[in-house]
């Protein structure tokens, strides 16, 4: 039997916040070793193009609150590289693309 191609149709991508998020103690709680030098972001995974997942966080659909509330821009400088790529590719790189930012000093939120 064949093996199927995955299709290389999810994407991640990563959103400045508003540095007022770090008002939130439970943004806080979670980037305790945030460099205040560094942006506020948001890391996610979707199968919609980052542009239009943006669009709906910020309309309320879907919506992580810390992108509606804080959402600034998308930083496609941080994630371009590795769009787009399967599901499971996808699922994994949000992790790691997080645990990254968050390695050199990002305060991130990553759902």
């Amino acid at each position: 039997m064949p093996v199927r191609r995955q299709k290389l149709r999810y994407y991640v991508y990563v959103v400045a916040l508003d540095d007022t998020v770090w008002n939130d103690a439970r943004f806080r709680r979670a980037n305790p070793d945030y460099r205040f030098e560094r942006p506020c972001v948001y890391v996610g995974m979707t199968g919609l193009d980052p542009d239009l997942r943006f669009d709906r966080h910020k309309a309320g659909i879907q919506s992580n609150r810390y992108v509606r509330d804080y959402g600034l821009r998308l930083m496609p400088e941080l994630y371009e590289v590795f769009n787009p790529m399967p599901y499971e590719g996808a699922r994994d790189m949000e992790v790691e693309l997080a645990i990254g930012l968050r390695e050199t000093g990002y305060a991130v939120w990553q759902a």
